[in-house]
């Protein structure tokens, strides 16, 4: 055991002595060559001094060397502050040379010890000068070694941008044993950079960025080096680049680096998420603050995609409790530890089910909650369409259980995550979205629970949705699967979606529904196509899009706004009311009981019933279509719905 200690130590130790002793060495002979230059390179000068006065010499040099640490630097990474160090150390060693020449000649302490201060700093210059020479010559020879080793499978970099992040970006990717980068060149619009050399690489005009010259110079890889470029601006820098074949990546911003240290690891590819064709939203989070401040939340679903980023965003403020309750136990797990690792404490994960009326009201009885978020829902639309007993058990009766316990227990607001899919309903899931909207109106009309519901379209990321499933086709070789050529979709990213709601439950009034302006709907079959270039793969070539046929009751466009909505303004651009139309609340309640209590025993009239209460809701290449155009007078209570316009 002590054997395998000190094999160890020595091993960990041999080379920062080595380079010690190699230092010393050079001090050594730079002492020599200082005599030499100072005497016209000639022997006219005592060399028995010379040989009484170098013992000193690199004695005091080792002293410098051990106070200041210069040795202990890797010589393969060599750089800035190895120099330095070294600088410091040559500096030290002819500061005690100096003083010692002085203290001798004054009491004359040593023999033969009078060296010329004109050596002393000769000896300093040629010191510096060689022990940086051999540093990055052993680094170069290190580098251009393991390169050799490495030749065939180099690749070839741009670097867009020859600002301060470009440099780094430079130093990242190159200055470590495991590269196997070469930058050829930068890219810059300024033109006073053009043409010239940065760290050897030249400056290139953006104007050369043509597929010749990517092919000529073999270059793998574009990274984009420019902080806080404007998405517009991105995003047509990064399409002008995907139809070539080059990987197209991003450096993240300052603030985002490791320590303030940029990392080769950091540099990813452009998402697409990158090229949304809007800017991202900013929410001011002011009044989510004082909203949250002493409270007691409660987040249904809260293992889910929006579920968990809303827990984490409410993380960062000042709550009394914050209970999350999912019904699945692993992802309700991997959430807090993450969570824990992160060191906030003050929350409550439960294990639950929304269905489960008596487990519920335990936990508002135990925890009494000030604020409700119910994120807890189905939402496939292929998956419920067939399976329309689940999506009325969670989506509308699940809701209906939490709603009715916040009123109960005097909750001071309740948001609902609704969908788009709500609007004009063409399939199951849409259209119990919709219900579950129309119940939450009702118990606004109790004057007592604040009920707000926000409405948004489809998460880029979220669980089940169509970025993930492009990235796994895409990496299992395609082809990718598109339902139609045309289908359009809005989308939002999972912390603005999380954004949006807890900014309504701060904002919200009570009966609102809060929509997002999210800019225009995005082409699925462009989105496809993009992401295949951003992995630096071609259409069709490496992988190709199959048109599949619209799934059972899914959209080929998806709206905001229902027939007879329209907006009002808030105090903020980019969330808008929804301007309902009024219903007849007693009525849309008494056939919601009704659907719930009729969905409990199987019964084959429930998507019916939805109809009934949903009168816009119209199926979509569905079999469920065939109930459109029954009579009222099949279903089991005849009543007619009775909508008024605003």
């Amino acid at each position: 055991m002590i054997q395998h200690y000190l094999t160890n130590t020595a091993e960990r130790y041999a080379s920062k002595w080595l380079v010690l002793a190699i230092d010393i060495a050079i001090i050594a002979i730079s002492f020599v060559l200082s005599y030499f230059i100072r005497f016209n390179l000639t022997f006219n000068f005592d060399v028995d001094k010379l040989f009484v006065q170098l013992p000193w010499i690199t004695a005091i040099a080792l002293v410098s060397f051990l106070i200041v640490g210069s040795y202990k630097g890797v010589v393969r990474h060599t750089g800035v502050r190895d120099v330095y160090n070294i600088f410091n150390a040559v500096c030290l060693a002819s500061i005690l040379s100096i003083f010692l020449v002085i203290v001798n000649g004054k009491f004359q302490l040593l023999d033969d010890f009078t060296i010329p201060l004109s050596i002393v700093i000769t000896n300093s210059l040629i010191s510096f000068i060689a022990l940086v020479t051999t540093r990055y010559v052993f680094k170069t020879l290190y580098q251009n070694f393991v390169n050799v080793k490495r030749f065939n499978s180099t690749k070839n970099v741009l670097i867009y941008g020859a600002g301060e992040s470009g440099i780094l970006t430079h130093g990242a990717i190159t200055n470590h044993s495991k590269s196997n980068v070469k930058v050829i060149g930068y890219i810059d619009k300024d033109k006073k950079k053009i043409g010239k050399l940065i760290n050897g690489v030249c400056v290139y005009d953006p104007e050369v960025l043509t597929e010749d010259f990517i092919l000529k110079k073999g270059i793998s890889e574009v990274i984009f080096c420019i902080q806080n470029i404007d998405y517009k601006k991105l995003k047509k820098l990064v399409e002008g680049l995907v139809d070539f074949p080059v990987l197209v990546k991003i450096v993240p911003p300052v603030e985002d680096w490791i320590n303030g240290e940029l990392k080769a690891s950091q540099i990813k590819k452009v998402q697409i998420e990158d090229l949304l064709n809007r800017a991202p939203i900013d929410i001011t989070n002011s009044r989510i603050s004082e909203e949250v401040k002493n409270k007691v939340i409660l987040v249904t679903g809260g293992a889910g995609s929006i579920g968990s980023e809303i827990v984490r965003q409410i993380c960062g403020y000042t709550y009394k409790s914050l209970i999350v309750i999912d019904q699945a136990e692993s992802a309700l797990y991997d959430l807090q530890q993450e969570l824990t690792q992160k060191g906030f404490h003050n929350f409550i994960p439960l294990v639950g089910d929304v269905r489960d009326k008596n487990r519920m009201n335990i936990v508002f009885q135990e925890h009494k909650p000030n604020i409700v978020f119910h994120a807890a829902a189905y939402k496939h639309v292929p998956l419920m369409e067939y399976n329309s007993y689940e999506a009325i058990k969670v989506n509308i009766a699940g809701t209906k259980t939490i709603a009715d316990l916040a009123l109960n227990h005097d909750v001071d607001k309740f948001v609902l995550i609704s969908t788009d899919k709500a609007v004009n309903p063409t399939n199951v899931m849409g259209a119990s979205k919709r219900i579950a909207e129309i119940y939450i109106s009702c118990m606004q009309q109790e004057n007592k629970t604040k009920f707000i519901t926000t409405r948004f379209g489809n998460v880029l990321g979220s669980n089940g949705s169509v970025i993930p499933l492009f990235r796994k086709q895409i990496e299992n070789g395609g082809p990718i699967t598109l339902t139609h050529k045309e289908i359009t979709r809005y989308f939002m990213t999972i912390p603005e979606a999380s954004q949006l709601v807890l900014e309504a439950g701060a904002m919200g009034k009570g009966g609102e529904i809060l929509i997002f302006d999210m800019g225009e709907s995005v082409k699925i079959y462009d989105l496809a196509k993009n992401m295949i270039k951003l992995s630096g793969l071609s259409y069709p070539e490496d992988i190709d899009i199959k048109i599949t046929g619209l799934r059972p009751g899914e959209k080929l466009y998806e709206e905001l706004l229902a027939n007879g909505e329209n907006t009002l303004p808030t105090y903020h651009k980019k969330i808008k009311i929804s301007k309902a139309r009024k219903l007849d609340y007693l009525d849309l309640k008494s056939k919601i009981d009704e659907l719930c209590i009729t969905n409990m025993f199987f019964n084959e009239n429930t998507v019916k019933l939805m109809k009934n209460i949903v009168p816009e809701y119209i199926s979509k290449n569905s079999k469920l279509s065939e109930f459109d155009n029954e009579k009222e007078g099949n279903i089991k209570d005849k009543t007619v719905l009775k909508v008024v316009q605003s």
